[in-house]
């Protein structure tokens, strides 16, 4: 049945994702609500709240102050942060408020430039998408607003994209792709938002390559490229670790994850020996990156009946799913999706 869920909770929204992306680059966040996304997005879908501190805002819109759309008490409160703190810019993330009554987040940002002396990014996500969405928003705005000049090239240096705790699952993600990598021969790696700062992000043009880790980063990528002829690659070098040493030659395998985790996985089973590997996420699914058969899940009984119809050896996918696969005669192997469940990879 459509929207019915026993099992799953609703999963993270565009916001939150947004957020995610921001959260370690030293700005003001602003996110535009009456309060309730901003306690979602700390008290639930951030991971680092808990160890990390970040300037992150609700705008604190009252009834009048949304239907009537007064930006102006938006843009005061935004003052009299960037007054009180040390920030290098400042970010109004849309939520389902501004999204209702239609903001003009262009004039928005004029204003807030204006009187903050700030660069302004305005994130239009409305709250009705999921993480990845808003990740991707914020990422392309983030790079369109400080990318902007044309670098050398340094050898060795190595941009990653799409590394967030909602699409990786990981807090260290960013240490351990930077470990990952500099084994591989790269000397300097930027892991955008988890570990490397704006510094970077105004640099980007100077990476030898990009490395794409999930779906969110992808259509950044593609913009470097096209703007500064920067090539990329699209594999998430960690998703591997979540595979059990075992003998997987002639099995069936249905993986559930993000889209390039789930590939990366798929080309590490195939290469053990797997006779079949098939990918499914609830989350964006790339035309460029997938493979006939591919799936993009979005109830649970299409979940169910995938798990008990398919006749698959083993499934990967988060552990709050196995309630769904009672009954199936299936090796179940964790992947924790952060966005899934609040679940971290260990």
């Amino acid at each position: 049945m459509k929207g019915l869920r026993k099992v799953l909770t609703p999963f993270a929204p565009d916001q939150s994702g947004a957020v995610s992306v921001l959260y370690e680059l030293g700005g003001i966040i602003v996110i535009c609500d009456a309060g309730g996304c901003a306690g979602n997005v700390c008290g639930f879908d951030e991971p680092r709240w808990f160890t990390h501190k970040s300037a992150v805002f609700s705008a604190g819109l009252r009834d009048m102050d949304a239907i009537l759309g007064r930006d102006d008490r938006l843009v005061s409160k935004l003052v009299s942060a960037a007054e009180k703190l040390d920030a290098s810019f400042a970010a109004i993330i849309g939520t389902p408020v501004p999204s209702v009554i239609g903001t003009d987040y262009h004039a928005l940002r004029r204003m807030a430039e204006r009187r903050t002396k700030l660069p302004i990014l305005t994130v239009d996500t409305t709250g009705m998408a999921l993480s990845d969405e808003g990740a991707e928003k914020a990422y392309l705005e983030l790079f369109r607003r400080f990318s902007k000049e044309k670098l050398p090239v340094e050898p060795g240096r190595i941009g990653v994209l799409g590394a967030n705790p909602l699409d990786l699952s990981d807090l260290k993600a960013g240490e351990r792709l930077t470990a990952t990598l500099e084994s591989q021969g790269w000397n300097k790696v930027c892991c955008y938002g988890m570990g490397a700062g704006l510094d970077a992000v105004r640099a980007a043009s100077s990476v030898e390559k990009n490395l794409v880790v999930a779906p969110s980063g992808l259509k950044t990528a593609q913009y470097l490229e096209k703007t500064f002829g920067t090539p990329y690659e699209v594999d998430n070098p960690l998703a591997c670790r979540l595979l059990p040493e075992q003998d997987w030659t002639g099995k069936r395998v249905l993986v559930v994850q993000q889209q390039v985790s789930a590939n990366a996985l798929r080309a590490e089973l195939e290469r053990r020996g797997a006779a079949e590997v098939a990918c499914a996420t609830w989350f964006m699914k790339k035309t460029a990156l997938q493979r006939p058969g591919d799936l993009r899940l979005t109830e649970e009984d299409q979940f169910e009946a995938l798990v008990r119809d398919g006749g698959w050896d083993a499934v990967i996918a988060d552990p709050t799913l196995w309630p769904l696969t009672e009954g199936c005669d299936v090796q179940r192997v964790d992947a924790a999706e952060f966005a899934v469940s609040g679940r971290l990879v260990e």
